[in-house]
């Protein structure tokens, strides 16, 4: 072998001995990107294992918040069955109020009605108040069929046609008028329009004038 021939060699070893060193320095580089990506994977794990640690606190909290609901939409039901027992309970009560508000206010009546009565007789010195009743079968008083009652008193051929109520309102005043009305048309006789009242509104009073119905306050 010649000079040249072992020249070529050591050129040869040469690029084999650079092409060594590049590749090394690649091998060293790839080794740092591995590592690199390594560390990368260990963070984005460590990342996942506090997300998965955080949903499971999430859900253990969404648990106790529905465990929570469910006992307050339980208390809520048993406060929504109390306060329906307690607004039943309130409406008997009323409903026993009101039974006994009509029941006094009927007594009342009745006992306003007889002294108001007894006044009468010693007003118009008699001895008894006559009771006119007529059925209106043909609803000419108030449209609808109904006994039709009015206290007469008759003296110096003038009916008296007389209402006893402790209290009175326009509507009483109308009522009344429409009676009387009906009786002197089916009677054909002279009347005389009288309530006797413990109190009269002004209103029922404006009405009695424009009616020609008279009050009598006792």
């Amino acid at each position: 072998m010649g000079f040249l021939g072992i020249r070529e060699i050591i050129e040869r070893i040469d690029k084999n001995t650079e092409a060594i060193k590049n590749l090394q320095e690649q091998v060293r580089s790839l080794q740092e990107q591995v590592l690199e990506n390594s560390k990368a994977t260990r963070g984005l794990q460590e990342q996942i294992v506090k997300l998965q640690e955080q949903v499971v606190k999430l859900q253990e909290q969404t648990r106790n918040l529905q465990e929570q609901v469910l006992k307050h939409s339980k208390r809520l039901e048993e406060h929504s069955k109390a306060i329906r027992s307690l607004q039943e309970e309130i409406k008997r009560l009323g409903d026993k109020i009101s039974a006994l508000g009509a029941r006094w206010d009927l007594i009342a009546e009745e006992v306003f009605r007889n002294a108001l009565a007894k006044f009468v007789q010693d007003y118009f010195k008699i001895a008894k108040v006559k009771r006119w009743t007529y059925f209106d079968k043909d609803g000419k008083v108030f449209g609808y069929p109904t006994l039709i009652e009015i206290d007469i008193i008759v003296k110096d051929n003038i009916h008296r046609l007389i209402e006893v109520k402790s209290s009175v309102d326009p509507y009483d005043i109308w009522a009344f008028n429409r009676k009387c009305n009906f009786y002197k048309e089916l009677n054909k006789v002279n009347v005389r329009k009288i309530i006797v009242t413990c109190y009269a509104e002004d209103r029922a009073k404006e009405t009695a004038k424009a009616l020609g119905v008279e009050i009598i306050e006792r």
